[in-house]
């Protein structure tokens, strides 16, 4: 057994056990209309937020806004327009993917960041390389806030996952704000 095997075996043999979120029981402003609230401040961060009825108007926006370039989906609705397998394991072979279209499993109101794990990323760089980043998220799957989002999540381990809020943004010490430094240029948010 090489040096690297003996530390790699010590490392795995030495895990930390789980440890249990603790109870954080938040009052809700239950007059809230979560949906009304997560498009307004999704808004204000930078992102593009459209109510739709289904793929179909997920389509036609794509084709308006996003085309030609290349498309990545998580979705097989979107096969005709959309690569929806990725066939190169190299996380390189995404760095020309103009837009990736990603199922978000919920929504947050006071934030506007969508939970997104590695089940629905397809390739663990994918919403971070594209240039430009579409994710659907169902009305009913939006939360009042964090943590109720971390209470519906619960201990489930997808290994990795993002809260996501925007497209990327960055500004110096003039405030001069750069969209698109360290990801995605643009976030367009599909609600169905």
């Amino acid at each position: 057994m090489s040096s690297r095997e003996k530390i790699l075996a010590l490392v795995k043999a030495n895990q930390p056990s789980l440890t249990s979120l603790p109870s954080l029981d938040i009052p809700v402003d239950v007059h809230l209309d979560l949906v009304e609230n997560f498009t307004f401040i999704a808004t204000n961060i930078g992102s593009r937020v459209m109510e739709v009825s289904g793929f179909d108007e997920i389509k036609e926006t794509i084709a308006k806004l996003f085309l030609p370039g290349r498309i990545v989906s998580s979705f097989p609705e979107l096969a005709d327009i959309a690569e929806i397998q990725l066939t190169d394991p190299d996380p390189h072979s995404l760095a020309n993917v103009n837009l990736a279209v990603l199922g978000a499993e919920l929504g947050v109101s006071e934030n506007g960041a969508l939970w997104l794990s590695e089940n629905n990323m397809m390739q663990r760089v994918l919403p971070f390389i594209c240039q430009h980043l579409a994710l659907v998220v169902n009305k009913k799957s939006i939360v009042a806030n964090m943590h109720e989002a971390y209470r519906v999540l619960g201990n489930n381990n997808p290994g990795f996952g993002a809260f996501i809020a925007g497209p990327s943004k960055t500004a110096d010490i003039e405030q001069s704000l750069v969209l698109g430094a360290h990801g995605p240029r643009s976030m367009t948010v599909f609600l169905i």
